[in-house]
């Protein structure tokens, strides 16, 4: 097998480096340790511990039925690789007596934020369970070569867990399925925080790069260079985020327990690996982030949308914002890479200063800091409330629900209000032509997605799929028409009968109404008032001076409040 120079390894990242660069947050460049695996025989004992303890004395976890070794039949480097390899055979160790063997390496380094690049072939017989992955530096893990060294202070999965890749325990997908996964104090165990991709040729017989990007900001995972998954959670805490933290790297096959049953006619399997990289940036970076842009982009009645953009040789630029009398946000983007930042909860009709500014991780800012932009929010069109009812499942305290149209957009908000569910997640689901669409965690258990190229005054349903440990919960299928706004009234719960015609209307439109005094307010798709008065039960509204479009007509009196959607010729 071709091995590299440290020249040629470098010169191979710079051009990985270049293509995935609008991928990842932060491009490590600089290699600061690695094993090209080049000796043969033995792993090398500087770079690798062989960890062979059984933590709980008679077995591994996850009712793993294998023992691990530190013979040289079950982990040995020939020709260029590292095999490590596993095998039935009878082998007793710590008094137990098992009937398979197997190892697993743990790297004598641990690090903070970088790259690690793993060159591997993976095992697929049915009851294997190979990983590349990684685990605090402080993780309380009996035999491990870290805790061995007195470091083991925290226990998991709060020391953090971050797995690279796994494969065979996902045996219900297609073939060449492999995962990666987070595991921290708000979701471990079978995690939600699971991204995965099928590899395009066999992972058995061809060589893939596995990679991890882990910045300050995110954590993402790539084959052969291409993102496929990234882990930023929104609020970033000892339960969400234990990644501030050293980690150190593993390699192992395990057989047999959550990755199922073993083939019976199993003999033996390797997982052959070429090298394992790990990149940081090492350098003092002094360049300021050039090119820097702020503008303008869609405003509406509770948000402004504010388009950044710069460049910055560390691959990542990080922009912030001030505005109002205390308000504040903060966001990253690749560099040269345009970022939308969403600034909401913002008060209808209002003017909003924005004073942006740009830097890299290292402090270094625009040389134009800041750039001061000017907006007032419009009229807000949005629908909202607070339900109980569920399609699937249950709630218990019940979840919020928000609509609103920016531009022909929609923005659909949901926010699980039950606070006895752990690992939430959300899907937005659409009842016509049914899909599902991830949504993006604002805070806490609120949820959001964005609906694009909607046709004003046309109808949309859709619900929430809440996942979380043990189970799900799904909304009931909520109406809005887009364009429309609830802050006009809510309609009863009874079906009044007053009449409104013709719809669409040209000239007149024609009401009877229930009462003979009725308060009418008609508004545009702004949300802009047009005509408020008072009428009798029957009255001719005038829309001839109108324009063709969408209106809405609020009729309130002794029976309640409804409202109307008017369609214009």
């Amino acid at each position: 097998m071709k091995k590299y120079t440290p020249i040629q390894i470098l010169f191979t990242f710079f051009l990985f480096s270049q293509s995935c660069f609008a991928q990842v947050d932060v491009v490590y460049k600089d290699l600061v340790w690695s094993d090209e695996f080049n000796t043969n025989g033995a792993v090398n004992s500087s770079n690798w511990f062989h960890q062979t303890q059984l933590p709980g004395g008679t077995g591994w976890f996850n009712n793993e039925v294998q023992h691990y070794t530190n013979q040289l039949a079950n982990s040995f480097v020939n020709a260029g690789a590292l095999s490590i390899v596993a095998k039935k055979e009878i082998f007793t160790d710590q008094g137990v007596t098992k009937q398979y063997s197997s190892a697993r390496l743990n790297s004598k380094y641990a690090f903070k934020y970088g790259r690690v690049d793993i060159r591997a072939k993976i095992p697929k017989e049915a009851g294997t369970w190979p990983a590349l992955w990684m685990l605090g530096k402080n993780v309380n893990e009996d035999g491990a070569y870290f805790d061995n060294l007195g470091y083991g202070t925290t226990s998991w999965p709060a020391c953090g867990e971050i797995d690279i890749l796994e494969h065979g325990i996902t045996r219900t997908r297609p073939d060449n399925y492999i995962q990666s996964a987070l595991h921290t104090p708000s979701s471990s165990g079978n995690t939600v925080n699971i991204g995965g991709v099928v590899v395009g040729d066999n992972i058995a017989d061809n060589y893939h790069v596995y990679s991890m990007n882990w910045s300050p900001n995110q954590i993402s995972f790539l084959v052969d260079n291409v993102v496929f998954y990234t882990y930023n959670p929104s609020v970033k805490n000892a339960s969400t985020w234990p990644f501030d933290k050293e980690q150190y790297l593993l390699l192992n096959i395990a057989m047999g327990g959550v990755a199922g049953a073993i083939d019976p006619n199993f003999s033996q399997t390797s997982m052959v690996i070429d090298y394992v990289r790990v990149y940081q940036n090492t350098n003092i970076d002094t360049q300021k982030p050039t090119n820097f842009t702020a503008s303008l982009g869609t405003i509406a009645g509770s948000a402004v949308e504010l388009l950044l953009n710069a460049n910055d040789d560390s691959g990542n630029v990080t922009y912030n914002v001030t505005y109002g009398t205390n308000g504040t946000a903060s966001t990253f983007s690749p560099s040269s890479l345009q970022k939308s930042l969403i600034i909401t909860d913002l008060t209808p009709n209002t003017n909003y200063t924005f004073t942006v500014t740009a830097s890299d991780l290292m402090g270094n800012t625009a040389l134009n800091n800041p750039i001061v932009l000017n907006a007032r929010t419009t009229a807000i069109l949005d629908c909202g409330g607070t339900d109980t009812q569920a399609q699937q499942g249950s709630f218990s305290l019940g979840y919020k629900y928000n609509f609103e149209t920016i531009g022909t957009d929609v923005k659909i908000t949901f926010e699980l209000l039950d606070t006895n569910r752990v690992g939430v997640d959300a899907i937005l689901w659409r009842q016509s032509n049914f899909a599902e669409f991830g949504m993006t965690r604002v805070s806490g258990n609120i949820f959001t997605k964005t609906i694009t190229g909607q046709a004003l005054g046309s109808t949309i349903n859709y619900a929430c799929k809440f996942a979380y440990q043990g189970g799900l919960s799904v909304t009931k299928y909520i109406s809005y028409v887009v364009g429309s706004s609830c802050n006009l009234g809510i309609e009863n719960n009874f079906e009044l009968k007053q009449s409104y015609y013709p719809n669409p209307v040209q000239n007149k439109l024609y009401l009877q109404l229930l009462d003979d005094q009725n308060q009418i307010i008609l508004t545009d798709i702004l949300g802009r008032k047009l005509v408020q008065d008072v009428v009798k039960s029957s009255h001719n509204l005038d829309m001839s001076a109108f324009k063709s479009g969408i209106y809405f007509l609020r009729v309130k009196n002794s029976h309640g409040v409804q409202n109307m959607k008017i369609i214009k010729k």
